[in-house]
């Protein structure tokens, strides 16, 4: 199928979601028919597009842990491509009478799988059918460094204790490339690869800073929870965004993760 002819492509105004889409479906093997599913699936990036990919012949169950998400999602698909189910379930701890299937992805999914990234990823693979193919794109270790430099070198400065051993704990705790390909390397998967890819995030000063829709609700709100005092959160924060030259261009790492489960055949 041509990109000219899909009626579900990547939306082009997600500047977050869909090049990490992207760089997941450039290792993900489709075909028609496959039996996929889709962790973390939010709205539906990229499943609609999965979807229509593998036809009515195959089949897509998208899951979140967010039943507004899910809701969203349906209010979207109405009644087209009834072949893709979204269903309100944690992938964390997936449900013992489900299926396994050819395909499992999860666009942004690995740092919604704490606290135990390592059985969440055992779980999955316990879903994936023999020869079977497993995708995971995240932010890994590595992204927006440049900024994490400039909050540890100013809590340093102000002699922010407490707050500094919290944020070393939050920058310990992110995952790296090579500790999702040692996850999938000891459960045992085959042509295992963790591949990055660079994206720029453009910003500007002040407010433009604190509340950029890629920052805040996510990246930003973990340096703000290192704060009892959400005021002298929002102080020490302002004067952050006030010199944005000292860490951009900041730069996100697109980590994409990809196995295969052994086929016993």
């Amino acid at each position: 199928m041509s990109v000219q002819t899909l009626r579900w492509p990547l939306p082009r105004h997600d500047y977050w979601s869909t090049p990490f889409a992207e760089s997941l479906l450039q290792h993900l093997d489709l075909r028609p028919g496959l039996r996929i599913l889709d962790i973390a699936s939010g709205h539906g990036i990229p499943a609609f597009y999965l979807a229509e990919q593998i036809g009515p012949t195959g089949e897509v169950l998208a899951i979140d842990v967010s039943a507004g998400q899910v809701a969203r999602a349906k209010a979207m698909q109405g009644s087209q491509l009834p072949w893709l189910q979204f269903e309100c379930m944690d992938m964390r701890s997936l449900r013992s009478d489900l299926p396994t299937f050819d395909r499992i992805t999860g666009n942004l999914s690995v740092m919604f799988f704490r606290p135990n990234r390592f059985q969440t990823v055992q779980g999955l693979v316990e879903h994936l059918e023999p020869g079977g193919q497993l995708v995971l794109t995240f932010p890994s270790y590595g992204t927006f460094d440049s900024l994490w430099q400039s909050v540890d070198q100013a809590m340093a400065q102000q002699r922010l204790i407490k707050e500094r051993e919290r944020f070393q704990d939050y920058l310990k705790e992110r995952p790296s490339a090579q500790d999702g390909r040692s996850w999938l390397e000891q459960l045992g998967l085959e042509r295992v690869g963790a591949f990055e890819y660079p994206l720029e995030v453009k910003t500007g000063a002040g407010q433009k800073f604190l509340y950029h829709p890629l920052l805040r609700g996510g990246f930003l709100d973990d340096v703000y929870e290192c704060f009892e005092d959400q005021y002298y959160a929002e102080e020490f924060m302002m004067k952050i965004a006030e010199n944005v030259k000292c860490f951009t261009p900041l730069i996100a790492q697109r980590c994409v993760l990809s196995g295969r489960k052994q086929n016993l055949a």
